[in-house]
């Protein structure tokens, strides 16, 4: 009897076993060497030999105090980069006393409404020696502008800073929600938001163009690489109509990924995305700049690929995504924690995770080579053929008029809706495993320690900023709005 196909979540059939046949000719100018374009190799010539990945844990929760100890925590624990996470009134724009930001504040990252709450939350840190990346997007040039505030006060030259403000509104409209303005209007505000920091704070990234959250929606790792690189294009064409040159602002865009559990595919994800976005750099905006060619990228391991079920087999989960990533070549890793389909993590499970990502750099030799996996038939297969169909959703982007109108039609969307279908249909049938939800069931919950938010930090930050609304002079902030 036939064993039964098999493909990778992205529809693309798997063969029992790879040779030379099934990677296409002129393979050596698809991949160059590495710190060189095509950039499939990886961005840097030395790779992690010459320096690690940046260990950058996602935190945030209740006031900025209580995110504060998290950061310091962490960053004892040996973290190398920061990355704020916000609640949603503040990702809205919403103090935490408006009535919408009820029951909201706090609970999904911290509360800031203020310069005070910048200043408690960078407290002791040093942001001239700590890169800082900020999750945020409708309302990114506030909170930059907070953030170059409580430096200022420092001493801390704007020039001087290094981190990263997400800044992506279009995956808002794709994937995600928390967005204030339409596509064409939110446009302008990223396009500014380039503007002046490649004015005042060159070494500050001025955009994370994020496929990590269309792919938590349910997009397949293919469609993950196409909506993320139409996007690009989008914000690159918007710089070029605001007059900016292409290489003045290229050099400063990131990327933010996601990691799932696709080994293969995932490691081969990144390798086609660089490839692909050095190649659209060059032939169609005319860069000059190497570093325009260059595809550097955040990851996150899969927040929906987390178990509330024996929660503690999320490690292993983790683990070999954030594997993966780092044989993908990823410039900073987050690595979830085990409790964060339960809650926000502890103490003890953000230091789990850190350490995982620590031992995966220190203990296994991974550093060693560069591109470790390149070469691999099978790998290399995946990457041509991740690039083949990601190529064909651009052309139907284009053809669309580009990604803003291809949002606009709901054509990004309903892909993705169409793909997390496909993957529900394949967990609930039992076709796709996942292990204690639908196969190895415990009927006894495990017992964890989750977070809980202290509600007296929530009234406190609704009575801080009332009071600082009240000794505020109003004549001054009323006159500087108008």
């Amino acid at each position: 009897m036939d064993a039964p196909e098999r493909h990778t979540d992205a529809g693309i059939p798997l063969r029992p076993a790879y040779g030379p046949g099934d990677v296409g000719p002129g393979l050596a100018g698809r991949l160059g060497a590495p710190g060189e374009a095509p950039f499939t190799r990886g961005i840097h010539r030395d790779m992690y030999r010459g320096r690690l990945w940046t260990m950058r844990q996602y935190a945030g929760m209740g006031s900025a105090a209580e995110t504060n100890a998290r950061f310091r925590y962490l960053l004892e624990a040996g973290q190398t980069g920061l990355s704020v996470a916000f609640d949603l009134p503040t990702q809205m724009g919403y103090d935490s006393d408006h009535p919408r930001a009820e029951g909201e504040v706090g609970r999904t990252g911290v509360a800031i409404d203020t310069v005070e709450d910048m200043r408690r939350l960078f407290d002791a840190i040093p942001l001239d020696r700590v890169s800082t990346s900020m999750t945020i997007n409708a309302t990114a040039p506030i909170l930059l502008l907070l953030y170059g505030l409580v430096a200022e006060e420092r001493g801390v030259a704007e020039a001087v800073l290094e981190g990263t403000v997400q800044n992506d509104l279009l995956k808002e409209y794709a994937a995600r929600g928390t967005y204030i303005y339409p596509p064409r209007a939110s446009m302008r505000i990223t396009t500014d938001l380039m503007a002046y920091c490649a004015d005042r704070m060159p070494r500050w990234n001025t955009i994370s163009i994020s496929g990590y959250h269309m792919r938590e929606a349910g997009a397949t790792a293919v469609q993950e690489v196409a909506f993320t690189l139409a996007n690009g294009i989008a914000y690159v064409e918007a710089a070029v109509a605001a007059g900016l040159a292409v290489d003045r602002i290229a050099p400063r865009l990131s990327f933010f990924f996601a990691c799932h559990q696709g080994f293969f595919e995932e490691v081969a994800k990144f390798r086609a995305a660089r490839r692909m976005w050095a190649r659209i750099m060059r032939e169609r905006f005319g860069a000059m700049d190497p570093k325009s060619l260059m595809l550097r990228f955040h990851t996150q391991t899969g927040g929906a690929t987390l178990t509330a079920q024996q929660p503690l087999v999320n490690l292993v989960r983790t683990t070999l995504e954030a594997l993966s990533a780092v044989l993908g070549g990823t410039q900073s890793l987050h690595t979830n924690s085990f409790d964060e389909a339960l809650a926000l993590p502890t103490e003890r499970a953000a230091k789990l995770a850190l350490r995982t990502q620590q031992v995966l750099a220190h203990e296994t030799g991974l550093p060693s080579a560069v591109d470790p996996v390149g070469g691999s038939w099978f790998v290399e297969s995946l990457t041509d053929e991740i690039e083949a169909r990601a190529q064909d959703y651009l052309d139907r982007i284009d053809a669309m008029g580009g990604a803003i109108a291809a949002i606009e039609r709901g054509f990004v969307q309903d892909e993705i809706h169409e793909a997390a279908y496909r993957i529900q249909e394949g967990v609930e049938s039992g076709e796709r495993v996942v292990v204690g939800v639908n196969r190895f069931v415990e009927e006894e919950a495990e017992a964890v320690e989750v977070l809980r938010i202290d509600e007296a930090e929530v009234t406190a930050q609704v009575e801080r900023v009332r009071a600082w609304r009240e000794r505020r002079d109003g004549a001054a902030c009323a006159e500087a709005m108008s």
